[in-house]
């Protein structure tokens, strides 16, 4: 008898091992479709015949594994929970860093830190080739800056929860919260560990920020490509007009990226009209070239200042000045993310953010997953600590620009 016990016993629990490991594909794919089908995705396409008959086995499939959670789980279920989780799956399951399933509720967040304003610490953050959450730099009189985070602390843990393994949507989604609270960080610096209290404010972010070097040559440095960027850029620029400006720096260091249009409004401003400014070639090959629309407005040498963390539209901007022999390029190679998302929205306010296409440089010359050469290559070289810090980059710029 008690043989007989162990023996099923054992069965129960290979049973729940197998259904473990099978139940995120099995399911994943068959409640991803069912999802779209119902939620009315917008799209001219059909499916395949393969996987129809893909569909029609796993649907069979899913029914028993569901019975098996019904009568050998232990747990609570949320159902709804199951459902994202189980279309985040699927969509990661297209191995593309940058598609994916959003709920409503993130994808609200999403928009709000596209707008730049939302109630948070104020930083700008990134996720490095070990997968840690980096704070590329806090913004400017924010509360971060305040407590003294620093670019290049690594986030350990977010009120004593850890986020190591997290990526920076679901840390920044741990950080941001009630307007006047406090939240608890704990960062790496150093080889040792720094905690902070740091209180939530309502953040304004300020895409540009300018100023005027000597020999009157302009500096404007553009953080992200958020809505509204190119505006305050021009407005920066025609601030240095007033002060004399007649060479200018643009600096698109550690900046990732943002809105395409946002990239292409500036470009447009410096670029000569009818002159190619991004190509762009959709999955089934169809090639499409964007031109610029008006006169250019800004007529000096320019120097751009890149670097590792450059990318996506600030590539699609140095792609442009460079080929159209618009700007000299100063730093280290570009990130290389030359792949272009757009978002699908679902009836209950979800959405698939998913790549469709990837652009070129109007060389046609290939950015996704090779970046960007500069024209100089110059690399920052760390000082001692207790030195002051040299911007060896930004020396090489105002060297070109005062030859």
């Amino acid at each position: 008898m008690e043989s007989d016990e162990k023996k099923q016993l054992f069965y129960k629990f290979t049973l729940a091992s197998v259904f473990i490991i099978c139940v995120t594909a099995i399911i994943t794919f068959y409640a991803t479709f069912q999802h779209f089908g119902t939620k009315s995705l917008i799209t001219t396409g059909e499916v395949s015949e393969d996987a129809n008959e893909n569909i029609k086995t796993i649907a069979g499939n899913l029914k028993d594994f569901r019975k098996m959670v019904d009568e050998y789980y232990i747990g609570d279920i949320d159902e709804q929970k199951m459902v994202d989780e189980t279309i985040k799956g699927y969509i990661n399951g297209l191995d593309d860093e940058y598609s994916e399933y959003m709920t409503a509720e993130e994808w609200e967040e999403y928009q709000i830190n596209a707008l730049g304003n939302y109630v948070g610490i104020g930083v700008y953050m990134t996720q490095d080739v070990n997968g840690n959450v980096v704070i590329i730099e806090p913004i400017e009189e924010s509360p971060a800056e305040a407590v003294g985070l620093k670019a290049g602390d690594i986030i350990v843990e977010v009120n004593g929860e850890s986020v190591v393994g997290l990526d920076t949507a679901k840390v920044s989604s741990k950080i941001k919260g009630e307007e006047g609270t406090l939240v608890n960080l704990k960062v790496a610096r150093d080889n040792q560990y720094v905690t902070l209290d740091v209180e939530r404010k309502a953040i304004k972010v300020y895409h540009v920020k300018k100023e005027m070097l000597e020999n009157n040559i302009g500096y404007i440095k553009l953080s992200t490509f958020d809505e509204g960027c190119s505006n305050e850029f021009r407005t920066a620029f025609e601030e240095l007009q007033t002060q004399g400006v007649q060479k200018l720096i643009i600096d698109l260091r550690d900046n990732t990226g943002g809105l395409v249009d946002e990239a292409l409004n500036i470009a447009d401003m410096i670029v000569p009209k009818d002159k190619a400014i991004l190509i762009t070639k959709d999955a089934k090959g169809n090639k499409e070239t964007t031109y610029t629309q008006q006169e250019k407005i800004i007529d000096m040498n320019i120097v751009v200042l890149v670097n590792e963390y450059s990318a996506s539209a600030s590539e699609i901007l140095v792609g442009c000045l460079k080929d159209n022999g618009e700007a000299t390029i100063v730093g280290t190679k570009t990130y290389g993310k030359g792949v272009i998302q757009n978002v699908f929205s679902l009836s209950d306010g979800s959405v698939l953010k998913l790549t469709t296409a990837e652009y070129f440089t109007p060389n046609e010359t290939k950015i996704n997953k090779e970046g960007i050469m500069p024209d100089y290559e110059v690399k920052l070289v760390e000082e001692p600590e207790g030195q002051e810090e040299i911007d060896e980059q930004l020396n090489k710029a105002l060297e070109l620009l005062n030859a």
